[in-house]
């Protein structure tokens, strides 16, 4: 496609150049100067458009999360695994044991952490919004 576009550029620059005056055949070469710059920054974004068009792949950067994965947290909440995931990274400790409590009607999970220096804390995460206490 890039090609096809090139040669058009091309041809309908040469069908004016053919047809104008020798006067004006030098605005022509200036804008066929030009063109190979327009092509080129045509080209560089090309692979910005195509990867803004794939499902799933987030280019801006603005969230770690892809946003099904966040619309899924909303909805459904977040699994015992995910808690232990965040909390380990949040707090630089392994969970050692992980308990499901019922609080309220809200399920909770009650993690146990041990530190690198030997500290043990104890980190709830409501299960529904991914909130640590």
């Amino acid at each position: 496609m890039f090609v096809i576009a090139v040669w058009a550029a091309h041809v309908l620059a040469a069908r004016i150049a053919f047809h104008m005056q020798s006067g004006k055949l030098r605005v022509m070469q200036k804008i066929r100067k030009g063109l190979p710059v327009i092509v080129l920054l045509a080209v560089g974004f090309a692979p910005l458009a195509q990867a803004r068009g794939i499902p799933g792949l987030n280019v801006s950067g603005a969230s770690l999360q892809e946003p099904a994965v966040a619309a899924a947290v909303r909805r459904d909440g977040i699994s015992l695994d995910e808690a232990v995931r965040r909390a380990e990274a949040q707090y630089n400790a392994r969970v050692v044991r992980t308990e499901v409590q019922d609080e309220d009607g809200r399920k909770v999970y009650v993690l146990k952490l041990l530190s690198e220096d030997g500290r043990v804390i104890t980190v709830r995460v409501d299960a529904q919004t991914g909130r640590m206490r």
